[in-house]
């Protein structure tokens, strides 16, 4: 008689947890969430020798695309982890990297895909 008890015992949990999900899905990632934060990593090399750039500023375009804010500088390695804001309706972040020393060219880019954990930017040098 007990097996029955905890038979039923579980089933009944399981047809709820099964209701549960049935009414509010699956959870989503709060990340990619309008207003939400993407974390991105750069790693930002020379064009003609592949070497890691170092003190290479990111900045990106608000939501609104009027106002640029600097959201990191490269490390000796040439990488930079920044958080992107992130809006449904945006195609894609407006990034600049720029060389404050003015040894490379500034690039500009849209990443299409904020799911892209890391990104190799090429800066070519000033001639």
């Amino acid at each position: 008689m007990k097996w029955l008890h905890n038979l039923l015992k579980g089933a009944s949990l399981t047809g709820a947890l099964f209701v549960f999900q049935a009414c509010y899905g699956t959870p989503k990632n709060p990340l990619y969430e309008d207003g939400g934060l993407a974390p991105m990593d750069f790693l930002l090399v020379s064009h003609t020798t592949g070497e890691p750039l170092e003190g290479i500023e990111v900045t990106a375009a608000s939501l609104n695309g009027r106002e640029w804010k600097l959201l990191g500088t490269t490390d000796a390695d040439g990488r930079c982890h920044v958080d992107i804001p992130y809006a449904r309706n945006m195609y894609g972040p407006s990034l600049f990297f720029d060389d404050p020393q003015s040894h490379y060219c500034p690039k500009d880019t849209t990443l299409a895909d904020l799911r892209e954990r890391e990104i190799v930017i090429k800066l070519k040098e000033v001639q």
